[in-house]
């Protein structure tokens, strides 16, 4: 996970109550550096909102269930996903997190997406520790 400058010395409290009504936008590949900088040459693949609280309760700090408004979500381009970057309700962004097999922070059903057909998010990872 690559914190967007505003919630670099964030705890992970405040970042999960900043995603509280925010977007979770999924993107092919070409990640940028930071969630500091555009996504250009990236397409969007799938888009989730997160519920108000975000996150329930949990027993441990890693956050890997998020609470969704809708879960799946009907995908709105081709592609494989590379990156996922997580928006305040207001367009901010937070955070960018790798998205696909394997050890991704970002865990979906499909490993391609295509129009119209359904894309669940199987889980969200963020850091076990506080970040500040």
């Amino acid at each position: 996970m690559k914190l967007a400058t505003p919630f670099m010395n964030s705890g992970l409290d405040h970042i999960k109550g900043a995603l509280n009504g925010g977007t979770l936008v999924i993107y092919s590949v070409a990640r940028p550096a930071s969630p500091d900088r555009k996504v250009e040459r990236s397409g969007v693949l799938a888009t989730f909102t997160f519920a108000s609280p975000a996150f329930g309760p949990s027993d441990s700090d890693a956050a890997t269930e998020p609470l969704l408004a809708a879960n799946p979500v009907p995908a709105t381009g081709t592609g494989t996903p590379g990156f996922a970057r997580a928006f305040t309700s207001d367009g901010s962004p937070v955070a960018d997190f790798s998205a696909g097999p394997g050890g991704a922070e970002v865990k979906l059903s499909e490993v391609s997406t295509t129009p119209n057909y359904p894309v669940t998010l199987t889980k969200l990872i963020l850091p076990a520790a506080d970040l500040t």
